[in-house]
């Protein structure tokens, strides 16, 4: 295929693309998409999941593609947000199941919110994957439907503590974790996957939604996903595409070292405004903000349309960086975890 080469270096760094894969099996096409020295890492979804033998098997290919392994991520949130389903998966519960728990029993919620973190990662080291794309950190205003009981609770004291409580679970089990939307989906009303929402709110307003993001970034967050949303009381540009947020806000005033991923690349959410509005385009446009990492997750014709036209620059303390923030939220895996003995663990709710 024009523009995907098929690279035999034994070492190759992480790049700055993470992507899909088609189905539950690699095709050449994964392949040669895969060992582009653009690409670091590979995002999951319900389509490359059949049973956990597949699923082993998969990752174990990709990882075994290139070296360093590519990173592997996926949605793995709880409720309708999970990727991993049916026998032999654990059903993890929406997180708006420990924020009405939190409210009668705020010391026992703690507690589970640290066991369904570590029930998440002891599945995910199972298979290989090295992190899910959680926690959700976006407030719960009941505006947002593609959030709704996706978000913990409307407390940002809430949240910071069953966020933080599910996030030391996950480190339980050498995961990462990946705090979104920021810096908030939780106020507007469209959904970012199907439009380009649009918050109104002062600065002064969108205060509370990054109390979580400071609480858990003292905390050793290793990662973030940025919002396809708009603040133009605040900035002009959608915050993926903003330097204001990425740069000065997120890494300047919440002190964040950890890898910046865009949202997904395809969603109508990321569209640029005006003239040239391709996906090589919106990943120089997110990079150009601060973000480390753009996911171009299922529009395989895109993915490779961007391939061919993409040319991402860095200088030496952007590649290193890159390289220090990958392995950051790269997992240890050993033999010993090859075996699911989480899948039979009850859930209380």
């Amino acid at each position: 295929m024009p523009g995907i080469a098929i690279v035999t270096t034994e070492t190759l760094p992480r790049g700055p693309l993470m992507c899909g894969v088609e189905s539950i099996i690699l095709t050449d096409s994964d392949r040669r998409r895969l060992c582009d020295p653009r690409v670091g890492g590979v995002i999951l979804f319900a389509r490359n999941v059949e049973t956990p033998g597949q699923l082993i098997a998969l990752c174990d290919e990709i990882r075994a593609l290139r070296s360093p392994p590519l990173v592997i991520g996926i949605d793995q949130e709880g409720g309708r947000v999970q990727r991993l389903r049916g026998k032999g998966f654990i059903d993890i519960p929406p997180m708006r199941r420990l924020g009405e728990h939190f409210a009668e029993a705020p010391e026992a919620a703690e507690q589970e919110a640290y066991r369904w973190g570590a029930l998440m990662g002891g599945e995910l080291r199972c298979f290989r994957i090295d992190f899910s794309f959680a926690p959700v950190l976006d407030l719960d205003y009941g505006k947002s439907a593609v959030i709704g009981d996706r978000a913990f609770a409307a407390s940002p004291e809430t949240v910071v503590r069953l966020a933080g409580a599910l996030q030391r679970g996950l480190k339980a089990t050498g995961c990462a974790a990946v705090g979104k939307h920021f810096p908030g989906h939780g106020w507007v009303e469209a959904d970012s996957h199907h439009d380009l929402p649009v918050d109104a709110r002062t600065m002064d307003a969108i205060e509370p939604d990054l109390v979580p993001y400071r609480a858990l970034i003292a905390d050793g967050l290793e990662a973030v996903m940025m919002a396809h949303v708009k603040y133009p009381a605040v900035d002009p540009l959608p915050a993926g595409y903003s330097a204001f947020w990425v740069h000065e806000m997120l890494r300047g005033r919440l002190g964040f070292d950890g890898l910046v991923f865009s949202d997904d690349l395809g969603m109508a959410g990321a569209a640029l405004e005006g003239g040239n509005d391709g996906w090589a385009a919106r990943a120089d446009a997110a990079l150009a903000a601060g973000c480390d990492v753009v996911l171009a997750c299922n529009d395989f014709a895109a993915i490779d349309d961007m391939l061919t036209r993409w040319r991402p620059q860095f200088n030496t303390e952007q590649s290193e960086a890159l390289v220090r923030r990958w392995q950051a939220v790269a997992g240890q895996f050993h033999e010993a975890a090859r075996v699911t003995p989480f899948v039979d663990a009850p859930i209380i709710f």
